[in-house]
């Protein structure tokens, strides 16, 4: 564990270090700090499903663990952002020990003006009041950008997966348990969008109000004359919605990949044996805010 000076304030930043603990540091003020167990750094590589297609930024990265055994196990680049220059120090030794400088470096810098832009993954061991202050930044990183937090999540945005690790040799957050959670930043979806769909040689108009809070999806559809209530997901650039099956609205199920202002894919219509499939785009006409 280590205190870090984060814009004026104080706040505890936890990470992963191959080095034992030490009492005092060459950094901003007394540091004390803690392992993080290789089998939580293990499991939240592969829980992003890193592979040496990815860029991966670790917020407050200590001895650099995590963009080293991103390096050295999958072949991924990246770089690691801390405020402690110690561990700085550490870190990039640990950097030309492992033989992956030509992959990753480790800069000086407050993680809240870090440029995370050209991340595909980003993994933190942050406190929730740092996450919750963090998270707007983050839901603006292009869709389909992993990341993964250890022990705390994003406040209100629920994870695509999360686990519990027995880590008897923990000491902080709870003792002898890790949690890691698993999130994709979502495309924007919010407002409304129009689409003509060829069903059976015949044209239907479709106009859909989208509202959206993080990667969930909800509002209606109009078909014609009739309305339903839809509910969906979207997981980075893919979407699923589905609307009707009671009343006079069958059951129409819309899935696709999310572009520029625009959504390719199939809807299914009905059930059973006289289920019906067309391919389904989408215009956005009218953008809309994020609850």
């Amino acid at each position: 564990m280590k205190l870090a000076s984060v814009m004026g304030g104080v706040a505890m930043v936890i990470g992963g270090l191959f080095a034992p603990p030490a009492a005092a540091q060459e950094g901003r003020g007394d540091v004390v700090y803690v392992p993080t167990p290789q089998i939580v750094v293990d499991t939240m590589l592969e829980m992003a499903k890193v592979s040496s297609r990815d860029y991966l930024i670790d917020l407050g990265s200590g001895d650099g663990r995590i963009v080293i055994t991103a390096a050295s196990k999958f072949g991924a680049s990246g770089f690691g952002v801390d405020l402690d220059t110690y561990l700085l120090k550490l870190a990039n030794q640990n950097a030309k020990k492992a033989g992956v400088t030509d992959k990753v470096h480790f800069v000086e810098e407050n993680l809240f003006t870090t440029d995370l832009s050209r991340a595909t993954v980003i993994t933190s061991y942050l406190l929730p009041e740092m996450n919750l202050k963090l998270r707007p930044k983050l839901m603006s990183l292009k869709p389909g950008t992993r990341i993964v937090a250890h022990d705390y999540p994003l406040g209100e945005w629920d994870p695509e997966e999360q686990r519990e690790l027995v880590v008897p040799e923990k000491k902080v957050g709870t003792p002898g348990i890790s949690y890691v959670f698993s999130y994709v930043v979502p495309a924007r979806v919010p407002g409304k969008w129009q689409s003509l769909v060829n069903i059976g040689g015949r044209e239907t108009p479709m106009e859909f109000n989208l509202q959206q809070e993080f990667q969930e999806v909800e509002g209606k559809v109009e078909i014609r004359d009739r309305s339903a209530d839809l509910r969906g997901r979207i997981l980075g650039e893919r979407i699923r919605l589905v609307a009707g099956g009671r009343g006079g609205v069958p059951r129409h199920e819309f899935t696709g990949q999310i572009g520029n202002g625009s959504i390719t894919g199939t809807v299914v219509i009905g059930e059973g044996a006289s289920r019906q499939q067309a391919t389904w785009t989408a215009k956005q006409v009218q953008r809309g805010e994020l609850k």
